[in-house]
């Protein structure tokens, strides 16, 4: 696995919470605006990435917030959430990864790489024994990172993105 100088990741506080709504609109945005409406993005992010929103994530007690810095600038982050699992897992003790995002400056250089190890050591840590989640039809860049991650395709849900309703691919593996 790449070695990053400089990287720490580290679990988000309250304190974060106005580092991940900026952190988390501007990843979203960068990795999602060419392919939606102004409008049904605009929707999203004004609801998911608000600090109010992003407090209650830090709050939520089966929330984990993960935020990677490069000698102290947030570059990425991600989120696991505990709870009821998608259709088609099945999996036993499942843990969702709602989010893994990385700024564009860092995509390739292997800090998705790291959060992903991040995450299924603290899934690990936690007890869980599946982490599963929903990735866009059409965003084949990420599916393909799931996929060397051993993730395999188990259903798919609905993903509404503003009022543009889209498919997401459910995807799971054991730890």
């Amino acid at each position: 696995m790449t070695q990053i100088p400089g990287l720490t990741i580290r679990r988000g506080t309250l304190d974060d919470a106005a580092l991940l709504s900026e952190l988390g609109a501007r990843t979203f945005s960068e990795t999602f605006a060419a392919d939606n409406t102004p409008e049904d993005l605009a929707a999203y992010m004004a609801t998911s990435f608000n600090v109010t929103q992003q407090t209650a994530e830090l709050e939520d007690p089966f929330s984990t917030l993960l935020i990677a810095e490069i000698d102290g600038h947030a570059a990425g982050y991600a989120r696991l959430l505990a709870g009821k699992p998608a259709e088609g897992v099945e999996g036993a003790n499942p843990v969702e990864l709602v989010r893994l995002y990385v700024s564009r400056d860092w995509l390739g250089r292997g800090l998705g790489e790291q959060l992903m190890r991040a995450c299924i050591d603290e899934a690990r840590r936690a007890g869980h024994e599946t982490i599963w989640l929903g990735v866009w039809e059409r965003n084949a860049r990420a599916q393909a990172f799931y996929r060397k991650w051993n993730f395999r395709e188990v259903g798919e849900h609905i993903f509404p993105l503003g009022s543009d309703l889209q498919r997401d691919i459910v995807m799971e593996r054991s730890l």
